[in-house]
């Protein structure tokens, strides 16, 4: 069993860390809320830094909100890089399965492999629902070497694990699904919102469609949270506005035009303006619904 650490037990990342518990693996654990009770009793080892989870783990494993949060936890003071050995015998692995810049992804492996370490970027998919069932999607940027090494640990937190290539391709993939899903959640949105506007009930509506080629995660999930007014949390509307402006930046650098990247993108500046930073990404409705001066009604019984 390895020694792994584990920096950022938030919504997604501590039902991460207790699967790898569950595993029989050894964790040593950091977050800058402090590490709950029920994580020790489970047999997790709290630790003040990153700097101190990187002496006792051979592979750190990273959650973190977005880049800046990423680059302090590994550069900054009483970092990762704080707590490695330059060149040591023993090559450790730094796993980050936060959703940040390629770019910077990049440059964080190459700091890394100066250093004789180790770097794969492991962003996921798949949700509070997924952490907490193991059934994330976990997109790699690795070695081939260092994959083989990584997977059975990414195996106990996701159900689809795939290589996508070297450092940085699993942030480009990861940015490429939150294209597709946040377009899908705002077209599930425009759709519920306008049947809703013609009086007819979205219920029937999202249950039509799950019958048809319109069937879709977005329109089965977001679109029930839509229709029953549940916005607490999955995955909040900050994060994906974050990830949007990464795909934009991305493409911009690489010469590529998103155009109703860039609209649904405003439109979670828009749910963030009225205080929907931590609502649930379905929120993007309420947008939607400010412009069209009409809330998605939701038909008795």
């Amino acid at each position: 069993m390895a020694k792994i650490g584990f920096i950022g037990l938030g919504i997604m990342g501590k039902p991460m860390a207790v699967h790898l518990i569950n595993g029989g693996h050894t964790l040593f654990l950091q977050t800058r809320s402090g590490v709950a009770e029920d994580m020790v009793v489970l047999g997790g080892i709290v630790c003040v830094t990153p700097k101190e989870v990187t002496q006792q783990a051979d592979i750190i494993i990273t959650m973190l909100p977005d880049t800046p949060d990423v680059k302090n936890v590994l550069f900054g003071e009483n970092s990762v890089v704080e707590g490695l050995v330059p060149n040591a015998e023993q090559r450790k692995i730094v796993v980050d399965m936060s959703s940040i810049s390629p770019m910077e992804t990049q440059q964080f492996a190459t700091k890394l492999n100066e250093l004789g370490h180790d770097y794969v970027d492991a962003p996921v998919s798949g949700g509070d629902v997924g952490a907490q069932n193991a059934t994330l999607t976990i997109m790699v940027g690795a070695a081939d070497a260092v994959f083989a090494k990584v997977k059975p640990i990414l195996d106990l937190m996701g159900a689809n694990v795939t290589l996508i290539g070297e450092n940085g391709a699993g942030q480009i993939c990861k940015i490429a699904n939150q294209i597709v899903v946040s377009l899908a959640i705002e077209g599930v949105a425009e759709a519920l919102l306008y049947v809703s506007k013609a009086g007819v009930d979205p219920e029937k509506v999202q249950s039509a469609l799950m019958g048809g080629f319109a069937a879709s995660k977005a329109l089965e999930v977001h679109g029930g949270r839509m229709i029953n007014r549940r916005f607490e949390p999955g995955f909040k509307i900050d994060l994906m506005q974050k990830d949007l402006a990464i795909a934009l930046s991305s493409a911009s650098a690489l010469g590529v035009s998103l155009p109703n990247t860039a609209s649904t993108h405003e439109l979670h500046k828009a749910c963030m303006a009225h205080g929907g930073a931590k609502w649930d990404n379905s929120a993007i409705v309420k947008a939607l619904e400010i412009l069209s001066n009409h809330e998605i009604q939701k038909h008795s019984k």
